[in-house]
């Protein structure tokens, strides 16, 4: 990108354009534009503790500079626990008790799925930050949903680009045993026989997410005796699968090709463990220089003392766009909000270019980053990586619209 962009780029869309339209500024004294935020704080703390300071920075950059449409951004953050129900409850009170514009956040798919069913039955509009089962934008879509992570469908189309150039022909599967992890695994074997219909899928493991018996999954893996494996675990489950995998030779001379696991908050927990030559999707921040990345890991570094995370990039990203939405709108009226998502560009910390949430499905073509694992002073990093834009990795529309509901 051009040299010259730095914090301006990432406040473009929101509070500079309100300055540069005055008909839409309300009194400063007016109440804050309330967000209504949830997530499983205490559950996903990895991903998650990162994801909220960046939030609360973006916030406090647009605040800094106006606001938008002349009124301050406030949050109110909720902790489900990684519970669906307390999801629900949460999202009810925020909606007729906080008198909240908007619902956003959501970590895990099941969660992410009952607030998508929440915003349609209160008709407020859901901006789902992670959740990334692809049900909730095709299947399961609503009109009042917007997704801001790439799918599960999109990160498997990035990950069998490369898993078809591997040899192998006998394929494992390992994934948690919810919504995620079983889409996950659809897509990859679908979209891996499509490019390669001679692989064969040996085994799969669906262990419980976040109680992995790591020992009898990796034996189970082990005796399917596959060539090539497919991860889908994370957090303490995929710490726990690495070490056992390695302890038992699981991965000796087997390809392993592996969703989320290039980011750092799941490659720092296992150090010097960290396995070598994984095929991944991630963030590689210790390498990634552009003007609008080194400005937010700069702020983001002077906040908070440490370097910025995928969940960083997240939160920092969801707050962007929903500011900018309101701002497109000239109001947080739920009608003009899904009018002016639908559509919407906005810059993404990454520094990779704009995002767009899609008019028809309303998925944003935010991409990741996809390449390699590797020891570099005793820690895990992506090598060899290259952005995968995720406009490149949705389906056509028609394919879309006879999966995604009418209306």
């Amino acid at each position: 990108m051009a040299g010259g962009i730095g914090r301006r780029a990432l406040v473009a869309g929101t509070a500079a354009a309100t300055l540069a339209a005055p008909r839409l500024v309300r009194a400063q004294g007016e109440q804050p534009l309330r967000i209504g935020e949830i997530n499983s704080y205490t559950a996903q703390p990895a991903f998650l503790g990162p994801y909220r300071n960046a939030w609360i920075l973006a916030q406090d950059q647009i605040n800094a500079a106006g606001g938008v449409l002349g009124r301050k951004l406030e949050t109110v953050f909720r902790d489900d626990a990684g519970r669906p129900e307390d999801a629900v409850r949460h999202a009810q009170e925020l909606v007729q008790g906080q008198g909240v514009a908007l619902l956003a956040g959501g970590y895990l798919s099941n969660i992410g799925l009952a607030l998508s069913d929440v915003a349609a039955q209160s008709r407020r509009v859901y901006v789902a930050s992670e959740p990334l089962t692809d049900a909730l934008v095709w299947a399961r879509g609503n009109r009042f949903t917007f997704r801001l992570r790439p799918s599960t469908y999109m990160q498997a189309a990035m990950l069998v680009e490369e898993a078809a150039k591997l040899p192998a022909t006998r394929w494992a599967t390992v994934a948690p045993n919810y919504e995620y992890g079983q889409s996950a695994v659809r897509w990859f074997r679908e979209l891996l026989k499509r490019a390669r219909p001679e692989v064969q899928f040996v085994g799969e493991q669906y262990p419980a997410l976040g109680r992995i018996d790591a020992g009898a999954t990796v034996q189970a893996l082990a005796a399917s005796n596959p060539q090539a494996i497919f991860n889908v675990t994370f957090a303490g489950d995929l710490t726990a699968l690495v070490r056992q995998g390695a302890s038992r030779g699981l991965f000796e001379n087997r390809a392993v090709v592996s969703m989320l696991t290039g980011e750092p908050e799941y490659l720092d927990p296992l150090g010097d463990e960290a396995p070598e030559g994984w095929i991944v999707t991630g963030y590689p921040e210790p390498d990634l220089y552009n003007p609008v990345h080194d400005s937010f890991r700069a702020e983001y570094r002077a906040r908070w003392n440490e370097a910025p995370r995928c969940g960083s990039i997240v939160g920092h990203d969801t707050v962007t766009a929903i500011a900018a939405a309101i701002n497109k709108a000239g109001s947080t009226e739920t009608e003009a909000l899904i009018a002016a998502l639908s559509g919407l560009r906005f810059p993404t910390a990454f520094g990779t270019g704009e995002v767009e949430f899609r008019a028809l499905d309303h998925q944003a073509t935010l991409g990741a980053f996809v390449g390699r694992t590797a020891l570099r002073d005793g820690r895990g990093v992506m090598v060899d990586w290259r952005y995968a834009d995720g406009a490149a990795y949705l389906p056509a529309e028609e394919v879309v619209r006879g999966m995604r509901p009418q209306g």
